[in-house]
């Protein structure tokens, strides 16, 4: 006798059930998607019991006829796909016709349906599998769905649900996504009497977006909305990396108008935001993916969560690099509102070259002689304040109603270094290979010298320095400078209101967009040390250099071998001014040798070049001149990327007018 036999067809769908009827939100998922492939422009959801006693769906699509309805309860009888040819591009949401009969096994279902050229309906109802009843009835256009005693003959299945609120949780989450696929129909959720969710079709789409996450904040756009092509392309809202919370990706994909999970593609945007995403933050928002069908298959899962692309790589790219256009974007119009129109559009400046012994923000415009270098340290108003180094002693001024909380910078009283001080060793030009550039066109407005004033004595909470309130159309930059404050934060006010700015991480950016520019080129500035350094290294460092001697090299690094496991530094990154060529080296290095270097080989270069420009960017702690903050504030104006420092932290803050009136209640 044989042992295999054919399953009974009700059998065979509660199997399939157990497939895709894993919990009441896959039903609403399911019935919904038919729905949006009927063509329905306004979908209601009704909910009693978590989804165990009652889901209704009813939407006003294109209805079906007794014939359709009759057949839609059949394995497998469907009207999205006809041959294996539609297999390969489909473009409806559900194709399989396995979803209403597998519904139909484990529960109560009645459909009632109509189409719009019939005069009345038909209806029909389902016992856990078994059709009961068929007739006619009068209903308005397009199908209502109702599922009740959901897996009523399957206890054991019903016993593994979660709790009731877990289980609306899912039910609801479903119709967001779906609702955020769809702008153009009006989506409502009523749970148990109780209208939880209504979504019009007027809402654009960040609308929506902004109603379901509960986000009051500005979105970043990727690609446009609007456009309605068929051509590969991304569009959605990120938000902002400055207002992610730590923790999993918050960030919906949908492929051809489908709710799907799809790690790649997380990644991809992640990539995008590279630079702007702090350590344990994940984008957040929505992005939709349209693709020609044929370069998507969508029957890789029972729940058709997840699928896969013909050439993942380009898809990667594709979302990476729209991101990242949205996001310089966004430095355009940050740098409108910040500075009073978007100067890098309109204004190319070369690549500045940082100066080890001067100030850390002036561009060089020509290649200086050491007698240059000296009679310039001579007479520079710009260098950095060394109060250690300060042989004249603070005087006190005459009380002021401010003098506890404003004092002028010192740059006035500033020691100018002797000629026979001046110590040349970290800087060769005849022999520095910088790389060859046409000669700056552009001159930056002088900055007004300041008067010298007298030190006040320093308060006994943190200082702030009142650097000046420049004319907006003289300095550069558009912005009045108010002070600096704690030797960390410089204010600024805007048209928009008042600017906050952290200048190590305003200027470590900057470093770091130079850096990696002049890398990516392999033309990276190197400066020759006038007196070679002597490093020595563990056998595990020095099998680092030899690896590694390439990458090295294209950062700007000079390094041969002495001996053993001696090596002999003779240039390094001219950018990174006066930072210790051994201890510079040690650090990237470590980089190289790090556990995630070895994981993500492609990361590891950004790593390093932010790390460099980390240590060469200006400390807290440092108290900066007018001429330096002015510097600073033009190099922001004109930087493609100038918002997050390249580790992912905000470099500015904007307090709006309101924003301080509700501090005070002046609302």
């Amino acid at each position: 006798m044989a042992k295999i036999r054919i399953l009974p067809e009700q059998l065979a769908n509660q199997i399939a059930a157990g497939e895709v009827v894993e919990r009441p939100a896959s039903v609403v998922k399911e019935l919904v998607e038919n729905s949006l492939d009927a063509s329905a422009d306004r979908i209601e959801v009704e909910i009693e019991g978590g989804g165990t006693r009652l889901i209704r769906i009813i939407d006003n699509g294109e209805g079906m006829d007794e014939d359709d309805v009759l057949l839609s309860l059949e394995r497998h009888g469907t009207s999205k796909i006809q041959t294996d040819k539609d297999l390969n591009a489909i473009n409806t949401l559900g194709f399989r016709g396995e979803a209403i009969p597998s519904i139909g096994s484990v529960s109560k279902m009645t459909i009632t349906s109509r189409r719009h050229d019939a005069d009345l309906g038909t209806r029909a109802e389902i016992q856990f599998g078994k059709l009961t009843r068929v007739h006619e009835a009068g209903c308005s256009v397009g199908t209502i769905f109702e599922i009740k005693n959901l897996f009523g003959n399957t206890p054991a299945r019903k016993k593994f649900l979660r709790t009731m609120r877990t289980e609306l949780n899912h039910i609801d989450e479903v119709i967001r996504n779906y609702a955020l696929a769809n702008p153009d129909v009006t989506f409502s959720l009523t749970v148990n009497s109780k209208r939880n969710l209504y979504l019009d079709n007027s809402l654009t789409l960040q609308q929506r977006l902004a109603q379901l996450i509960n986000y009051t904040g500005r979105f970043i756009q990727v690609g446009d909305d609007q456009v309605r092509s068929p051509e590969r392309r991304v569009y959605g809202y990120l938000i902002p990396p400055e207002r992610l919370h730590t923790g999993p990706a918050r960030l919906r994909l949908f492929v051809n108008g489908r709710a799907i999970k799809d790690r790649m593609m997380v990644h991809a945007a992640a990539e995008g935001l590279r630079g702007f995403l702090m350590k344990g933050k994940n984008p957040a928002g929505l992005l939709h993916l349209l693709l020609p069908a044929d370069e998507v298959d969508v029957n890789v899962h029972p729940a058709k969560h997840e699928v896969r692309f013909r050439d993942s790589r380009s898809i990667h790219a594709l979302i990476t690099e729209t991101v990242a256009k949205a996001m310089l974007g966004e430095q355009r119009r940050l740098q409108t509102a910040m500075f009073g129109s978007s100067r890098s559009e309109t204004t190319t400046i070369p690549l500045e070259r940082e100066q080890p012994a001067g100030n850390p923000f002036v561009p060089l415009e020509s290649e200086p002689t050491q007698e240059d270098l000296i009679e310039k340290v001579q007479a520079s108003p710009l260098s950095f304040p060394t109060s250690a180094t300060s042989d004249q002693p603070e005087q006190q001024s005459p009380a002021k109603p401010e003098a506890d909380f404003f004092k002028p910078t010192s740059s006035g009283m500033k020691p100018q270094p002797d000629a026979n001080d001046f110590q040349p060793a970290a800087f060769e030009p005849e022999t520095s290979r910088f790389s060859t550039r046409e000669p700056q066109t552009e001159k930056l407005p002088p900055v007004p010298p300041i008067p010298a004033e007298p030190l006040q004595e320093k308060a006994n909470t943190v200082s702030f320095q009142q650097t000046s309130l420049l004319p907006e159309q003289n300095n550069g930059h558009g912005l009045q400078v108010i002070g600096q404050f704690a030797d960390l934060y410089i204010f600024c006010k805007s048209s928009e209101g008042l600017l906050v700015i952290d200048q190590h991480a305003a200027h470590e950016r900057l470093i770091y967009e130079e850096l990696r520019q002049q890398y990516l080129s392999r033309n990276t500035a190197s400066q020759n040390l006038l007196f070679p350094e002597t490093i020595e290294l563990t056998l595990f460092q020095s099998q680092l250099v030899e690896k590694h001697q390439e990458e090295l090299a294209h950062m700007g690094f000079s390094i041969r071998e002495f001996g053993g496991n001696s090596w002999i530094i003779s240039a390094v990154p001219a950018i990174t001014g006066k930072v210790g060529p051994a201890d510079l080296f040690i650090d990237v290095l470590e980089q190289f040798g790090s556990e995630s270097s070895r994981r993500e080989s492609g990361d590891i270069v950004d790593t390093i070049l932010a790390t460099m420009a980390c240590k060469a960017a200006v400390k807290a702690g440092t108290t900066l001149s007018v001429e330096e903050i002015d510097a600073l504030l033009m190099r922001m104006a004109r930087a493609n990327l100038f918002s997050h420092c390249p580790h992912g932290r905000p470099v500015v803050k904007q307090f709006s007018p309101e924003d301080l009136k509700k501090w005070f209640y002046r609302t």
